[in-house]
């Protein structure tokens, strides 16, 4: 697989799916571009260069990961595969994934050039403002923010969201305090210390897959990237920090987390997955940058959150969560779950064997789908990673009246749009779920009408053969 970054952008280059960008300014038209090239059919990667305001070789690469082809490349498995086969293929092998803890060197390429004290200049490095209405530049959008647990040890590498407040100065959101680096923060904070912190802003894209999975506390990204990658990730130390950083990281903050009661600066406004702005500037809490290490020609990773269906992944990683969750519950006979809409709308498909099979299937997908309004089960027939197919089952094979069933008080985030300011002041974070039975009804499953399409077999059985023929030429 791909060392770094750069060893990955050269694969999608050699797949036909780059497009290099020259002359950009990082002030809305590098997101501009990056938006309207993720909702072009063929959803191309972009690498930015001779960004304005900046050196020749300064550069960006957006729209890493949000097709299916590269989410797979990017997961070891073969890019030509078929969504579903896909996500059934990462599925599978996560399954089997052997932990593989990193091991540490003494050299690293981040190192090739470092600026420290009064030396520190964020603004030598593009920092686009992404969206119209963002608060300022972040330079963190894809970037993991590397922590210490300072009681147990355990090495955080999550990834959130980095704006930039001035020459040395970062703010980092967590979201909410549940999050692991919120946790490892307020425990420094909590002795009256500053929490020592690397940020790097260009992994490699299984570290960004990994910083973005739900691991469990104590569980290390680096040893789940490097299960990913079928070999250990390379780290060295921080000079200043002493925190293990990816070896062939591009970009690398190091500095100090200071408490919230000494200083705070405005974070945000920030476009979010959902397609909206989910709050004003609140409060952030406020990274003294003490050092910037970086690759010559460094190479920014940035993957703005855009108005669905463009997501950070082609690949929807949770859907297989649940496809394994539904497993796990003892739910038989799943042959497929999908997430559009960034993970907003859930399809499971299923091969139903007894009345109620649906609904069980339901309402275990419902309980394990974050944020998502709607959840919709469809038979074995229906390619749930194909919108137009699933629609197609919801208006020929759901009767509203008999069909629909409504959950309320449930999972849901802070980040939701349709929950009203006063109910977020109040801390209300849960929305109610609609349930969509788009099965054949069971009672009389063999008298609903055969449909007249080919089944997928017979589709895949066409396209191998005539395949060549019928596509597009490029």
């Amino acid at each position: 697989m791909y060392k770094d970054l750069r060893e990955f952008i050269g694969l999608v280059d050699s797949l036909g799916a780059l497009r290099r960008i020259d002359g950009a300014d990082p002030r809305f038209e590098i997101g501009g571009i990056t938006e309207v090239a993720a909702g072009l059919p063929d959803c191309p990667a972009l690498l930015f260069d001779n960004i304005k305001g900046h050196p020749r070789g300064f550069r960006i690469f957006t729209n890493a990961t949000t097709n299916v082809q590269r989410a797979a490349l990017a997961l070891g498995l073969d890019p030509a595969l078929r969504p579903l086969d896909a996500l059934k293929a990462w599925m599978e092998k996560r399954k089997d994934l052997c932990s593989l803890p990193p091991v540490a060197v003494k050299t690293a390429a981040w190192r090739e050039n470092s600026a420290t004290g009064r030396d520190v200049d964020i603004g030598r490095l593009p920092a686009p403002i992404w969206h119209r209405q963002d608060g300022g530049p972040f330079i963190g959008s894809g970037s993991i923010v590397i922590m210490r647990d300072p009681d147990t040890g355990w090495i955080n590498a999550s990834i959130y969201r980095i704006q930039v407040h001035g020459p040395n100065k970062v703010t980092v959101q967590f979201d909410h305090g549940g999050r692991h680096g919120a946790i490892i923060a307020k425990k420094y904070w909590d002795r009256g210390e500053s929490c020592p912190v690397a940020i790097v802003h260009g992994e490699d894209p299984a570290l960004f897959i990994a910083g973005f999975e739900y691991l469990p506390d104590g569980r290390s990204e680096y040893e789940f990237a490097g299960s990913i990658k079928g070999a250990p990730i390379e780290v060295c130390d921080g000079p200043q920090t002493g925190l293990p950083i990816p070896a062939f990281a591009e970009i690398v903050f190091e500095g100090r987390l200071v408490p919230m009661s000494e200083a705070t600066l405005p974070e945000g406004p920030f476009g979010e997955f959902t397609g909206y702005y989910a709050a004003a500037a609140r409060p952030g809490p406020v990274m003294d940058v003490t050092a910037i290490h970086h690759r010559n020609d460094p190479i920014l990773l940035g993957s703005p959150p855009m108005k669905p269906p463009r997501f950070h992944f082609g690949l929807p990683f949770r859907a297989a969560t649940i496809w394994s969750n539904l497993e796990a519950a003892g739910v038989t006979d799943v042959a497929g779950a999908w997430q559009h809409v960034s993970q907003l709308m859930t399809v499971v498909a299923l091969r139903q064997r007894y009345d109620g099979h649906a609904k069980r299937t339901a309402l275990v997908a419902a309980a394990h789908s974050y944020m998502a309004r709607i959840v919709v089960v469809v038979d074995d027939d229906i390619d749930p990673s194909n919108l137009a197919d699933v629609m197609w089952a919801v208006a020929t094979r759901c009767e509203p009246a008999e069909g629909i069933d409504i959950i309320r008080n449930a999972w849901s985030s802070a980040l939701d749009p349709r929950i009203s300011p006063d109910d977020k002041e109040r801390g209300v974070t849960s929305h109610s779920k609609a349930i969509i039975d788009a099965c054949r009804p069971f009672a009389w499953i063999d008298k609903f009408p055969p449909p007249s399409a080919l089944s997928a077999d017979e589709a895949r059985e066409i396209e191998e053969k005539w395949g060549n023929l019928i596509r597009p030429r490029t």
